[in-house]
This record gives C-alpha cells, sequence and structure tokens, in this order.
C-alpha cells in the first residue's frame, strides 16, 4: 500500500476513556475532519492484541471497505531503543478505521472514542466559522485569567507581571487579525534549532535546578510517565513534517506541557518555567538583539501561573501568549 501524504495541518489532542483507564494522544486533522491514531493506540483503546487489530484493519482495506489512500498515513519517527535511537515508519488510521475496527469487536468503548471524536471535530467546525467573535472573546477569557490567578499571587510584582502579559497579548491580537484561522506559524522567524531536547538532558537539567535551590527528595521525582511524553511530542514529526515547526512553537508547548500535565511530585511550576529558559539559552534564543530577556522573569512567572491557572480549552490562547510574548 502506498499512503496518501497530504496533511498540513495536525494539532495534537488528548484523549481519556470515561473510567479513566487509558490516556494517549492522537492528532486532529482540521483538513480532512478525522483524527488520527496508531495500530498501538487502537489496539489500547479496544484492549485487544495487536494481532487481532492488525487483522481487522487488513479486511477492512481487503475487502474495499474503506480505501487506505484516504485513510492511512505513515509518518517517519525517532524512537529510542535502548541506548539507541533508530528511525522507524509508524502508520497512522483516520477515524473511518478505528470505527471499522469498533465494529468487527463489537467494543463499547469504540462508541464512547467516536462520540469523543466527533464531539472535538465539531468544536473545530464552529471555531471556523466563528473566527472573529473568539478573537473578541480571547481578550475577555485572557482578562478573566488574570483576575482568578492575581487572588492567589500577594508579590506585587508579580501581579504587575500579570499585567504586562495581558498588555502584550491585546498587542498580540491585532497582529493576529491580519491572519487567517490564526496561524501562529506565519509570525515566528524559524530560528534553527540547534538543540533537540532529550528526556536523559532534560533530568539532567532538572537536577541542575534541585541542587542549585536546595529542593527535597521530592523535588523532580517522576510520578508516571508523562514528562518523557511530553519531551517526546516536542520534537515530533508527523508525515515528514514537524508537528511544532518553529523553535517558538516548540519551546511555547514545552512550558505548557510540563506545567500541565503535572508530572512531579514537587516543582512543577519551577521545573517547566526552568526547562522553558534553558531550551531557549541551549537555542541562543534567551535574548533579543539589545541584550534584554525575550520574556522577562516576571511576566515568565506570571505566565506560568496562568498556564496553571488556565482551562486545558484554553490552550491554543496559552500558546498564543506565549510565543507573541518571545517576539521583538
Amino acid at each position: 500500500m502506498e499512503p496518501h501524504k497530504n496533511i498540513s495541518n495536525s494539532e495534537i489532542v488528548v484523549y481519556q476513556s470515561d473510567d479513566k483507564s487509558i490516556a494517549f494522544q492522537v492528532l486532529l486533522d482540521e483538513n480532512e475532519d478525522t483524527v488520527w491514531a496508531t495500530e498501538q493506540q487502537i489496539m489500547e483503546l479496544f484492549g485487544k492484541a495487536r494481532r487481532t487489530i492488525g487483522e481487522h484493519i487488513k479486511k477492512i482495506y481487503e475487502e474495499k471497505e474503506l480505501d487506505n489512500k484516504a485513510t492511512w498515513r505513515e509518518s517517519r519517527q525517532v524512537q529510542k531503543e535502548g541506548k539507541r535511537k533508530v528511525e522507524r515508519n509508524i502508520s497512522y488510521y483516520n477515524l473511518d478505521v478505528i470505527i471499522s475496527v469498533g465494529y468487527r469487536v463489537k467494543s463499547q468503548r469504540g462508541i464512547e472514542f467516536r462520540k469523543w471524536a466527533t464531539k472535538k471535530l465539531k468544536e473545530h467546525l464552529i471555531k471556523g466559522y466563528t473566527l472573529n467573535e473568539k478573537r473578541l472573546k480571547q481578550l475577555q477569557q485572557t482578562i478573566q485569567l488574570v483576575n482568578r490567578t492575581s487572588k492567589q499571587i500577594s508579590n506585587k510584582d508579580e501581579a504587575q507581571g500579570l499585567m504586562e502579559v495581558l498588555s502584550d497579548y491585546s498587542r498580540a491580537l491585532d497582529i493576529l487579525d491580519d491572519f487567517d484561522h490564526q496561524k501562529l506559524l506565519k509570525t515566528v522567524k524559524h530560528k534553527p534549532v540547534i538543540f533537540s531536547i532529550d528526556y536523559n538532558e532534560a533530568k539532567k537539567a532538572i537536577e541542575q535546578l534541585r541542587i542549585k535551590f536546595g529542593g527535597s527528595s521530592l523535588f523532580g521525582n517522576e510520578k508516571d510517565q508523562s514528562f518523557k511524553s511530553s519531551i517526546a511530542v516536542i520534537d515530533q514529526t508527523f508525515d515528514g513534517n514537524d508537528l511544532y515547526p518553529s523553535l517558538e512553537e516548540k519551546a511555547a508547548n514545552l512550558l505548557y506541557l510540563v506545567v500541565k500535565n503535572h508530572s512531579f511530585t514537587d516543582g512543577n511550576k519551577r521545573i517547566a518555567a526552568w526547562l522553558f529558559i534553558w531550551y531557549l539559552a541551549k537555542n541562543n534564543f534567551l535574548y533579543n538583539e539589545d541584550g534584554t530577556k525575550k520574556i522577562v522573569n516576571n511576566t515568565l512567572v506570571a505566565l506560568t501561573l496562568m498556564i496553571a491557572e488556565s482551562n486545558p480549552a484554553e490552550k491554543e490562547m496559552m500558546i498564543n501568549v506565549v510565543i507573541n510574548l518571545m517576539k521583538e
């Protein structure tokens, strides 16, 4: 089979079952109004062996129930196997395949996933028709975030930082208004990424932070595998293209994911802010040409707190804020 390759706009969204027993990241494709999942994810979704899922997918294509060119994609991804990093082709299947497999295995969870995916797709369809209205509401949402977060801040400098965020984002809304669908890829500089983040290097950076500030033994202690997932997704590719093409997008998503995934027993916000600065420094992108920091200390504190307090549905807005604050 030769996969059809033409995904130009895919967003990572997290699916979690109603009973919270499984959770994984899928790709939401706005261009084709579908979601994409790997065979491994389909296997986890339906609780069936890989061989069983593979046989069902094979029969779906053999029986011409679905067209493989329209429902299958292949992505070249770097995976870590032991101490080696190897490139492997990973197959992704769209919502039609997932639903078809669900009917064949007679899984109630398939119905649950279909309802979730349909809801997500409707949200994005509505977003397309109400884009102008959304732009007007975003500033109101940011103000609400500022009000919520400022109640938890006793330090006046940090509160001032929140207002700086508000001011800068208001300016960013005017800039974004010139572009269709708020595609921030059109506003970033695409500075070359000279340092690709690695889980082991990130752990070393966290240990440096713990030693420097005398953190407890619980500081930086991972509760689960979510931190590894956060790091891996920064340089993830799909269809041969980076999911986050620019340095600014990678850095913004690094800050957001480490804050929101709450992967550590202690120090989540400090670790997120530290890794964000560390990553920018490693890529020679921490300072502007005039020597000033791209994001000053108070603003970074406020921004980290705002992300922590934000609703997951506000992720796009938060990423937009971080990217625009990094502009000179």
